[in-house]
């Protein structure tokens, strides 16, 4: 196990282009870290740096104490898990996971400890007589993993490991992974473009946007807490709805009508110098049926139902605000990585908000809903950043 630690660290293309930017990052000895955006952001230029697979341009990285900027990557002492699982179609289980092993020229005793060791760990020690073939895409991935493992590694690297597999496995390997990692307590980078992913597992989760580290924390952090449009865009499922607003006094003109502003959202507004025109971001869970609130308070606003979902335990009420959506170069990158940029919405603005399943709501009837000013954010339109974030004096 071992510390990792990046400081400054940058990656130059022959052509000029930046891949990574300027990277300061920490992860503790045993810490599970993800790496987390949409492609092209340069999570994975990030970690192909850490294992040796890319040279630094710029800065250092030392793992366990000891710069190796200049090591092989055989001679960093990690071990790295790619999104193909790369098995080795004619070699058993057992013989796949030993492999490296054998390319080190360990003992066979030593080898076959080790391999079963790691098929326990991977519940695979009744599969280990078996070829690929004969697997299923789960036990191809721990396959993988085993081959790792049995390195007993300084650290585990791992590159969108589970997206080749279906959706029900990929909930069933990420239950796993989390498992087998604390397991182990070895230090863990995984680097992944699904969200969902990386605040299921992570310790702390790195979100990237164009090279560029935008902001770093534990899942909750990330949630409650954005530090820009980016990140508040990115992270959450559904996503963050965002609404042209404008700060008169103590209230906000938005789409839905006046929106109170509590003292000390005014005054932290008032500290950080906001412009009058800004943007208002509400998550699903900030809207409440009116009908069945629990307590006093909200600003009420009354909407039409255009779709309703029902997933049994909560009801998504999809309806459209007045005027056009927000836009910036954050929220126009997210609604292309999404696949929102292409579906032909036009100017309407569409908000989701995650209600009781017992709501009454109905499609094309309107709805008496109550928004939480407590958990609305405030976002700047020219720098992106959240004006109700404790960090945004920074």
């Amino acid at each position: 196990m071992a510390e990792i630690v990046l400081e400054g660290v940058t990656k130059r293309f022959p052509d000029g282009s930046v891949a990574v930017r300027d990277v300061d990052l920490t992860i503790a000895d045993g810490e599970f870290v993800i790496l987390v955006g949409p492609s092209g952001c340069g999570k994975s230029t990030t970690l192909n740096m850490i294992a040796g697979l890319e040279d630094i341009t710029e800065g250092t990285l030392s793992i366990g104490g000891k710069v190796v900027n200049d090591l092989a990557p055989k001679e960093r002492d990690v071990a790295m898990v790619f999104q193909s699982y790369a098995l080795y179609p004619h070699m058993s289980v057992r013989e796949n996971m030993g492999f490296p092993l054998r390319l080190a020229k360990v003992d066979k005793e030593t080898i076959d400890s080790k391999v079963e060791e790691a098929a326990r760990v991977l519940d695979l020690t009744e599969y280990l007589e078996r070829k690929p073939a004969n697997l299923s895409g789960g036990q191809r991935q721990r396959v993988a993993m085993g081959r790792a493992i049995v390195r007993d590694p300084k650290a585990f690297l791992m590159d969108e490991p589970l997206s080749n597999l279906d959706a029900k496995l990929r909930v069933q390997m990420r239950t796993q992974i989390s498992r087998i990692q604390r397991r182990l307590g070895t230090t863990m980078v995984y680097v992944t473009h699904d969200q969902v992913e990386a605040m299921t597992l992570g310790d702390r989760v790195v979100v990237m946007r164009q090279g560029l580290v935008q902001q770093v924390g534990t899942p909750a952090e990330l949630y409650n807490a954005p530090r820009n449009l980016f990140v508040a865009g990115f992270i959450g499922s559904p996503s963050m709805n965002f609404l042209n607003a404008a700060i008169d006094g103590n209230r906000l003109r938005s789409p839905f009508g006046d929106l109170p502003l509590d003292d000390a959202t005014r005054q932290a507004l008032e500290r950080r110098n906001a412009p009058r025109d800004v943007i208002i971001g509400l998550r699903p869970e900030a809207f409440e049926d009116a009908e069945l609130a629990r307590e006093d308070g909200g600003a009420e606003i009354t909407v039409t139902v255009d779709v309703l979902e029902s997933l049994g335990s909560d009801a998504y009420v999809y309806f459209s605000a007045e005027g056009g959506p927000a836009r910036t170069a954050e929220l126009e990158e997210l609604a292309t990585d999404s696949g929102r940029g292409d579906t032909g919405a036009g100017d309407a603005q569409q908000v989701v908000a995650r209600l009781d399943a017992a709501t009454r709501a109905r499609e094309d009837e309107p709805v008496r809903l109550l928004v939480d000013m407590r958990k609305a954010h405030i976002f700047d339109p020219s720098t992106g950043r959240n004006l109700t974030h404790p960090q945004a004096d920074d």
